[in-house]
């Protein structure tokens, strides 16, 4: 018999999909930085856009999909309406190939992010409404106080559709009409959608946490909140610091730097639990969840330190539009996001760990890192030189092209192991229960407990001495 087919699944396949085409355009791109005119059939024109829509792709489906997954157990009811759920992805995946096929005629509009003809935003806009309509008819059911993730869910997806929307108003004339103002509306906008992502991603991790441990304080602890806290109002303001060199008011600018400057609570916060990680990631390497949570604990500590290093403006002069951006981004998109979605994906499906997973986990983090660094080591000459001397760009580029090739090469190191995770997790996703391969990984997670169930709204498996929730 099959396993159950739903559309969280199905949301979270497309999104691995998504992930892997993704990455393999973003290799291409990569190389063309290298090697001008490597896939002439693909120009780097189409190359960025359909890479950089795709993972954002990735990361909206595969949230989404936990949403959808983990909703219903964490309220103990039925989704609202799996019809609406179905609706949603059919359109969802129908619009991403319109977009793909919008990008290879050259068919090309909007901004940054949205690089696709605007009317296409249309289907985007709708497909959300459903889900926001879904996922609040849904957990209003819920008994008692809202845990920390229904709120930054809940608030990550209304946000999302306030902040796509203020990212297209460049179509009104008003905007269009004044430089300063459409370019410090398009970062502000920008800056806050990728708040309303995060928003869904960390509730996700989150959730993996508390039910692969069964222990249903963490989402209701005051550290929780102040972590919700922290990422709402960095959604609402940290956007600031991306518009230091626009000419925009000083109050913005001051704002900006403040906003950016609270993040250290949770570096400091990091700090203090370092030890207690590391413990906890020891425990989780018998499975894939526990170490790609161990490894997103690794990332946001890497990434939050370069974070804060270019919301200084002293600094930010330097390294604004350079790779150091792009590195900020890749660590958050991949070493960040995806190593949190990867751990919810391993925990939905319950794939067993093997060689080729180990093998695909280190290949993936060990690539990241080179390519990572060679991102802020291409930035810091393009900064220096640029900000610091009269040399032409072209003269610039050269210097930096070692820091160049490393980031190509790193990058194909980061597709294959991709390869290797995404093919598990597809195939674990379809496979039919009983397999003999499918192993209880939640069993790496238990933790010593009571001797009673999980609290309410908490499906609870009793082991021995150690409790532990359905995934």
């Amino acid at each position: 018999m099959k396993s159950e087919w739903t559309a969280a699944k199905g949301f979270v396949v497309a999104g691995l999909i998504a992930l892997l085409s993704g990455a393999l355009f973003g290799v291409i791109g990569s190389w063309q930085h290298v090697i001008p005119g490597v896939v002439d059939a693909i120009p780097f024109v189409k190359s960025r856009p359909l890479h950089v829509s795709l993972v954002i792709a990735w990361i909206f489906l595969t949230a989404v999909g936990g949403v959808y997954h983990y909703l219903p157990k964490i309220v103990g009811a039925p989704l609202h309406s799996t019809r609406l759920a179905w609706l949603h992805l059919a359109i969802f995946i129908g619009t991403g190939i319109a977009v793909v096929v919008s990008y290879f005629m050259g068919r090309f509009g909007g901004r940054e992010y949205w690089e696709f003809p605007p009317v296409l935003g249309i289907p985007i806009v709708a497909s959300w409404l459903l889900l926001i309509y879904n996922f609040f008819r849904t957990a209003n059911k819920h008994k008692g106080p809202w845990p920390a993730y229904l709120w930054m869910w809940g608030t990550g997806i209304v946000f999302f559709l306030i902040t796509y929307t203020e990212a297209n108003l460049y179509l009104f004339p008003h905007f269009t009409g004044n430089m300063v103002r459409e370019l410090t509306v398009q970062w502000k906008a920008y800056g806050a959608l990728t708040g309303s992502w995060n928003l869904l991603v960390y509730g996700t991790a989150m959730v993996v946490m508390e039910r692969s441990t069964g222990n249903t304080a963490i989402a209701r602890s005051k550290t929780a909140f102040l972590l919700f806290g922290l990422g709402f109002t960095n959604l609402l303001f940290g956007w600031a610091h991306h518009i230091y060199p626009v000419p925009s008011a000083l109050w913005i600018r001051v704002l900006a730097y403040g906003v950016s400057m609270t993040e250290w609570i949770i570096l400091a916060r990091m700090i203090r639990q370092w030890r207690g990680t590391l413990e906890e990631g020891k425990r989780g390497q018998g499975s894939m969840t526990g170490r790609f949570l161990f490894a997103s604990e690794a990332w946001v500590f890497i990434n939050l330190g370069l974070a804060l290093l270019i919301s200084i403006p002293a600094i930010n002069l330097f390294t604004h539009g350079t790779h150091i951006t792009v590195a900020h981004a890749m660590g958050s998109t991949i070493g960040i996001n995806t190593t949190i979605l990867f751990a919810s994906v391993f925990f939905i499906s319950s794939a067993p760990i093997t060689k080729n997973l180990r093998v695909g986990f280190w290949l993936f983090n060990g690539s990241l890192l080179v390519f990572w660094l060679c991102l802020v080591g291409a930035g810091m000459v393009k900064g220096y030189y640029t900000v610091l001397s009269d040399l032409p760009f072209q003269s610039i580029m050269l210097r930096a092209r070692p820091f160049i090739v490393g980031f190509a090469v790193s990058g194909v190191g980061l597709f294959i192991g991709l390869w290797m995770l995404t093919w598990a997790g597809v195939r674990t996703l379809l496979r039919t229960p009983g397999d003999p391969a499918e192993l209880d990984i939640h069993s790496a997670f238990l933790v010593e407990g009571p001797g009673s169930p999980a609290p309410e709204n908490g499906h609870a498996v009793r082991q021995g001495s150690t409790t532990t929730l359905q995934p």
